[in-house]
Order: structure tokens, then sequence, then C-alpha cells
């Protein structure tokens, strides 16, 4: 009976301690998991048999960008992530012997192929009757860049002191100017070339303020700097970098004045508060020259352009040389200049242009050649150079033509072209000034210039007189001709002027311009030249002509093609020779062309012709009145003439005596 007691009591107590075991077990199990789950380092569970992942936490999934699911019965062989870690498999030999690998540095691929650099730590358990795989992965990206951060400025802090030496030997050696202002602007520091620049010694240059007045700065124009314009002091007002700052030392200050780029860099210290100005001068005087001199290079090759378009587009003399004694008043800085023109009749300089001068006297005076500066300047072909006309002895002076005028100095260039002088430029100035070689260059420049000038026009001159007496040589041979046809066919006589005279008015009527009308008085002058072919016998009969005299007749009009077609410049007068017998209803000659095939010259000379001819007397009956003319030509338009030719003959009032 009490052992059946005893019984029944243990029987609770035993179960009491299995559920309290159990609950244990769901109390550690659960705290593991909530260690597993929040815990920084990625966590991942191999199941060291078959190589399985069997669990992963939230932190390794965040890492690596996957989901639990894609993770979870994985191989790490069937995962991108994991490549490298599969490459260090020859590693679990000494896992199984340590039950413990630590990979450094490892490389572990995102879902999106961006590599993360871990530090992976893999430790063996046997769990029961299973042996696990616990993987420790660490993402140490941010310790990498802390830790080379710190590397950084410890390289950066050694180099500096490791430096500070060599950096002060450069700053002595700098072919630029250094000076080091502290806050209250006095100078703590002065490199030797600073103290060339300013022209002040270095020693005098430290502890010297920037609000002392005898720096002798000066703006870029020369001008004296104000003291809140001192590089310093701009630097200082606004707390920002001063760049690129053109000025100046002033003469006096090391031997003349020096144009210099300065640059200013204030220094703060860590609570914000000015610490120091480092101010760097560079001497830019040479280049500054050399930028001046390519400025004054440009303007005197677009003076020179400017001149060349004057000269190819006008072939007026004086506008040429006006247009060249401009750009040398200008560009050369002088106060007066003239052309003198070579006469080779004369064997004369003479004024042609001039500019500058206070009167127009000068434009009366002449010099022999040989004589005086201008003269002698054409002559020797050489560029004479009076400094001080005061103290020369001059007969071509022209001291009464530049009476007041008050030149002090002369320059006379030889205008030379094709190996020919043509003139002299001559050049005077009222003040005395140093000119180098480079204005000399250039007005040698101008004065070949004016030599072109005076060349083209000349050429263009002798041209033109040359095209007109072959003109009017043309023109009287063509004028002889048509009198010595009325001499020999006993026409009228100035009937060729008359009908020349008339088409030509009639042509205007037309439309057509200057030099078509040329061609038509010629053509006009010409229209009957083919009569030279025509035998005398027929031409000057006094009966009417048989068929066959006729036939004879009419080739006048071809002997004219054949007599002037060869004659170039008269070939564009052929149609009224050729073509003035043709009619309008096609039964002229010698083509039988009809209408509109008829050239427009000879349709008009055709209705000049009748009408003069008519209204002068022939042999064999006396002329007609106007009226009876006038009516005649209508009848005969549309069939022998053009009608709108006749209309417009009529209209236009030509058509009365």
């Amino acid at each position: 009976m009490i052992m059946k007691t005893a019984d029944k009591t243990r029987k609770p107590s035993t179960e009491n301690a299995h559920a309290a075991m159990e609950q244990a077990l769901r109390n550690s199990e659960l705290r593991y998991r909530r260690l597993f789950e929040s815990a920084q380092d990625g966590l991942l569970i191999l199941n060291a048999e078959t190589g399985r992942i069997s669990e992963v936490n939230s932190s390794l999934l965040d890492t690596l960008g996957y989901s639990r699911a894609e993770l979870v019965e994985k191989k790490l062989g069937e995962v991108d992530a994991f490549e490298d870690f599969e490459a260090r498999r020859d590693s679990f030999p000494e896992l199984e012997k340590k039950a413990s690998v630590h990979y450094k540095n490892l490389k572990l691929k995102t879902k999106i192929g961006r590599l993360v650099q871990v530090d992976f730590v893999c430790n063996a358990y046997q769990v029961s009757d299973e042996k696990i795989l616990q993987c420790n992965v660490r993402d140490i990206r941010d310790r990498k860049a802390k830790e080379a951060a710190v590397q950084a400025r410890e390289n950066a802090r050694l180099s500096m002191v490791e430096n500070q030496e060599a950096h002060g030997l450069l700053i002595e050696k700098l072919p630029v100017g250094i000076i080091v202002h502290a806050a209250d602007s006095r100078v703590i520091l002065c490199n030797p070339e600073a103290s060339q620049l300013l022209g002040i010694p270095a020693d005098q240059i430290l502890g010297k303020k920037a609000s002392d007045p005898d720096w002798n700065f000066v703006r870029a124009d020369g001008t004296p700097m104000a003291v809140e314009e001192f590089p310093y002091n701009r630097a200082s007002a606004t707390g920002q970098v001063l760049k690129n700052f053109i000025m100046g030392i002033g003469p006096g200050s090391g031997g003349g004045c020096k144009c210099l780029l300065v640059n200013a860099y204030p220094e703060f210290d860590s609570s914000e508060l000015l610490r120091q100005i480092v101010v760097i001068f560079t001497d830019i005087s040479d280049i500054r020259g050399a930028e001046e001199k390519i400025r004054l290079h440009v303007e005197h090759l677009t003076a020179l352009v400017e001149i060349d378009r004057a000269i190819n587009f006008s072939f007026d003399l004086n506008l040429s040389l006006t247009t060249l004694l401009t750009h040398v008043l200008v560009q050369l800085g002088v106060d007066a200049a003239d052309v003198l023109l070579f006469n080779p009749q004369s064997r004369m300089l003479e004024f042609v242009a001039g500019r500058g001068f206070h009167t127009k006297a000068i434009e009366q005076a002449r010099q022999t050649l040989g004589q005086g500066y201008a003269g002698r300047a054409a002559q020797e072909r050489c560029v004479v150079h009076i400094p001080d006309l005061a103290q020369e002895d001059d007969s071509f002076l022209r001291r009464d033509f530049l009476a007041g005028e008050k030149f002090v100095s002369y320059h006379g260039v030889p205008l030379i072209a094709k190996g020919k002088v043509l003139g002299v430029l001559e050049i005077f100035d009222r003040t005395r000034l140093d000119r180098d070689d480079e204005w000399l260059y250039f007005l040698k420049a101008m004065a070949a210039q004016a030599a072109i000038a005076i060349d083209n026009v000349t050429l263009f001159d002798n041209l033109q007189r040359s095209n007109t007496e072959l003109f009017n040589a043309y023109d009287a041979t063509i004028e002889g001709w048509s009198r010595a046809l009325e001499l020999r066919d006993n026409e009228t006589e100035g009937h060729s002027q008359r009908v020349a005279m008339l088409t030509v008015k009639v042509a205007r009527l037309f439309g057509l311009g200057d030099e078509e009308l040329v061609r038509v008085r010629w053509g006009a002058l010409l229209h009957d030249i083919g009569k030279m072919g025509i035998p005398d016998k027929i031409l000057q009969k006094q009966e009417s002509l048989t068929a066959a005299e006729w036939v004879e007749m009419k080739k006048h009009t071809v002997f004219a093609y054949q007599m002037l077609s060869p004659i170039r410049y008269l070939r564009a007068a052929l149609d009224i020779p050729y073509a003035h017998h043709e009619k309008w209803d096609g039964s002229g000659y010698p083509l039988g062309l009809k209408g509109e095939q008829i050239p427009l010259l000879a349709r008009i000379f055709a209705v000049v012709d009748v009408w003069d001819a008519l209204r002068s007397d022939r042999r064999y009956r006396s002329s007609w009145s106007v009226e009876k003319v006038q009516n005649h030509l209508r009848s005969l338009a549309g069939t022998h003439f053009d009608p709108q030719v006749v209309k417009v003959c009529l209209d236009s009032g030509l058509l009365v005596d």
C-alpha cells in the first residue's frame, strides 16, 4: 500500500520534469533563433554531408540581395554568390582537422553582380547525429574604407613632415614671387624672387604691413593703386581666392615698370579665423609685351587687308591713296603724309594726295627728280630719314608751302613697282619720336601698297585708253566701209548713218543695253556689205534686173556672212547684214525664215530700212510723205514685217521727219 502510494507520487513529478525540460529547450531554441536572426554578421548553416544550405539569416540575405527561398536547400555551387568560396574547397580537410577555417578578404557576389568583400569564418559542429557547418559572413567594406582613410591621412602626415624642408627649399627656388602675410597683414615670409620683382630688399619686406603706402603698386593702366585694392586687402575683405589679378610695379622700383599676374590664397584655421594669406606674383611683362606686339601686328595686317581691298575694288587712284594715307596716319601714329607721283615726261614729282596738313599749300609743290629729300629718295631708291629738320638745309623742304606746319622730322620712302619708281610716300611728324624697326618695316609695307595702287590704276588707265583707241579705230573703219558702199551703190548719201542711228533708238525701246547697241550700230552700218561681192553691171544697172540677175543680187546677204563671220568682234553684228531681207511670212531670203525665227535686230532693221528708203529721193522716184510711208508699213505688218515691231516704231514717234 505504501509502495503504490509512492509510485503514484513519483509519476506526476517525472512528467513535470519532462515538461520543464521541453519548455527550457523551446526557450533555448527561441533565444538561438532570435540571436541568429538579429546577428549583424551574416550566418549560414550547411549540412556537412549533403553540402546544402539549411538556414540563412536576414543580415546575409540583405547583404547578398537574395530571398530565403533562393538559398535554402541549395548547394553553394548552385548560387553565384559563393563562386569564390567554392574555389577554396581544398581548405575543407583542414576544417575536418581543426573544426574551424577563416577566410580573409573573401569576395562574394550579390544577386545583381556587385562584389562584396567579407571575412568568412566556418566552424564545424556535431549536433546529435548530424554534423553541420556554421558560416559567419562579416561585411568588411566600411572597415576597409576607414582603414584606407586612416592610412591615407597617415601617409599625408608623413609626407608633409618628410617634405617640409624640401618645400621650403622649393619656395626659395621658385621663379615666382611668394609673400606670406599673417592675419594682421604683416609679411612673415618672402622669397628672393618676390624681393627682386618688388625692388625691395627682403629684410625690408619682412614685417611690412599690407597697408603701407610705399609698396609702389599700380593698376594695369599705370595709374596709382589705392590701398584697398592691394592683393592682401582684396583677399582679406572677401575671404575668397583672388585669381589672375593684373597689376603693375611702378617705375623706380627695381629698374622700371613691371606687369604682374597676382593670385592670393587666404587660409583659415579650424575655427574659420584667418590664419594667413599667401600672395604669388608672376612677372608677365614679356608676355604683355608680346601680346602688344601681336595686337599691333593684327592691326597692321587688318590695315593692309583694307588697303588691299580698296585697291582691288576701285580704280580711282585718289580714293585708293586717301584710304592708304588714312591708315598711315592711324597705324603709324604720324601727323601728316602725302604721295608724290613721278611724271616721266616732266621728270618731276607731283603731289597727288595728302592727309594731316593744316593748309592746302602743299598741293602746289613740285620736286625735280634727284633734288631735295623726296627727289633723293626716288633717285637713290632708298628711305630718307631726317630726324631733326631744324638742323637741315634743304631747298625742297618747301618752306613756303610748309610754313606754319611745325614739322620736326621727316621720312621719304620710294614707291617702286615692277622695278620702276612711281613716286614717293612722305611722312611728317610735329613731335620728335623714336621709331623702331617694326615701325619702319610697316612704313615700307604701306609704301609697297601705295606703289601697287598706283601701278594698278596706271595699268587700268592704259588699258582703257587702248580699248578706247581700238574701239574708235573699229568704228571709224566700219563707217569708212559703209561710206564706200554708198558711193559704189549710188545710194542716197547718209543712208547708212541714218538707218544706223534710227535702228539703235528703236532697239533701245526693246530693252537692249549699251554694249549690245554698239553691235546693232555696226550691223546697221554694214547691212549691205555683201554687195561688195556683186558685179558692177548688176549693182549699177539702170534698168530692171532679170530673174537671173536677181538671183545674183540676193547673194549679197550670204556674201556678208562670209565676209564678217571670220572677224571675231563683228560676229555679234551679223544678224542685220545676214537676215534683214527675211520676211515675217517666210517669203524672204536667204534662208526663208518665218516669224520669230528671224532675229529681232533683223526684224527691227527691215522696218527702219524701208522707212528711210521711201522717205529719200531716188533716181527712179521721189520720196514719199510721212503719212504715206506709215500707211505702207501698216499694210505690210504681218506679211513683210513683224506686227509688233511696226507698232512700236509707229507709236514711239521716231518715224517722223
